[in-house]
């Protein structure tokens, strides 16, 4: 029994993930690469490694001619003398197996073994990397910043690096090597280097990965997210609801004194999140989206997605949010075009429409550092 190489194929197995069936594969071929680099050929060569015992064999198959003399191909040919060592019932024209010391294959034949073996090896590694990644994608996992590329930022996720684009990038974070966050997976690849695994920290489904493993309610069914309208670095909208009337949505992705919704807006860094009831009635809906502004009316149209909302005078400018944010992203959460104006204004102007806030940009930063609107009390 070959006790070395089978501790070497267990070690494979269980450090790469490499089933031992491939690696036998791998020798096999190996040892047909090698047998064809000593005699330049290899058409009547096979190879057998036994499985149990990792012993091999190298077998031949050979033409029995009668005399040496007759022999034209020594490696497809075999005289009748030399035959019968092998068999003793062999006869001339039939076919006997003669056995190949791989002992004897010289340097370059046996490196390039090696190198067969090697390749098949790095080729599984990264196939199985590749999978088990793959597996992943869309789902939220844990990394540690390892240097910055550019302007990208290399994640160590154990046994594959992430690439975090500039694009990706939330402008109000700032990380330093060893700095462990979570990312999301939006894309893995496979490539002749490996598996390339693009990550994200601006993408919603990030927001929505990160309540579903913090909130038991959601992970079980219970509570269901259903849209999700995000800033990143600044503020997100989530609506949430339940078909269980015993259970609270916004309470439970809440937690108790706030825990489970503030354990998320560490990670986040700050960013804050309004959780909402999500409502069938586009109407009840949208004036949900926008709190914590005071609605007095709202009139949705559901063929044409658009909403007229009307709010006190004096919470106008809650309503609509610096620069504009809290009607856009209450606009991206419900799907609807919503046009706002105060109850002055929907008095002297029926007809009105106020677009503005929904092409308008902002800077993050400078919102980020002015004083925010008042938080949603659950």
């Amino acid at each position: 029994m070959n006790k070395e190489l089978m501790e070497a194929l267990d070690i494979l197995e269980k450090e790469k993930e490499i089933s031992k069936e491939t690696l036998f594969e791998a020798i096999e071929n190996s040892l047909l690469t090698a047998c064809k680099n000593h005699f330049g050929k290899a058409d009547n060569i096979t190879v057998n490694v036994n499985r149990e015992t990792c012993d091999f064999k190298v077998v031949a198959s050979k033409e029995v001619v009668a005399t040496k003399e007759e022999v034209e191909d020594d490696v497809l040919q075999i005289a009748l003398e030399d035959a019968v060592k092998y068999s003793k019932k062999a006869k001339v024209g039939e076919m006997v197996d003669v056995e190949i010391k791989s002992k004897e294959f010289g340097r370059i034949a046996t490196q390039n073994a090696k190198n067969v073996i090697l390749q098949k090896i790095r080729e599984e590694e990264r196939s199985v990397i590749y999978n088990q990644y793959y597996e992943k994608e869309k789902d939220v996992v844990t990394g540690i910043v390892q240097r910055y590329i550019g302007k990208n930022i290399s994640i160590d996720l154990g046994k594959a690096d992430a690439l975090l684009n500039e694009n990706e990038q939330v402008k109000t974070e700032h990380f330093k090597p060893t700095d462990r966050i979570k990312v999301y997976i939006v894309e893995v690849k496979n490539t002749t280097k490996g598996a390339r695994i693009l990550v994200s920290r601006t993408h919603p489904e990030l927001v929505k990965r990160l309540f579903e493993a913090e909130v038991a309610e959601i992970a079980d069914g219970t509570v269901e997210i259903k849209a999700i309208a995000r800033e990143a670095g600044s503020r997100t909208k989530m609506a949430v609801w339940s078909d269980n009337p015993n259970v609270d949505p916004v309470g439970a992705c809440v937690g108790m004194n706030g825990a489970r919704v503030n354990s998320i807006v560490d990670e986040l860094r700050g960013e804050k999140i309004d959780i909402i009831n999500w409502d069938e009635n586009p109407g009840n809906l949208i004036q949900n989206a926008l709190s914590p502004a005071k609605i007095v009316a709202v009139f949705a149209d559901p063929e044409e997605k658009t909403a007229k909302v009307v709010v006190p005078d004096y919470q106008l400018s809650l309503a609509i949010g610096k620069e504009g944010q809290n009607a856009r992203l209450a606009a991206r959460l419900t799907g609807y075009k919503i046009d706002i104006k105060s109850e002055t204004q929907a008095k002297d102007a029926p007809g009105f429409r106020y677009e503005d806030y929904l092409d308008d940009e902002y800077e993050e930063e400078e919102y980020y550092e002015e004083e925010s609107f008042e938080e949603v009390e659950e």
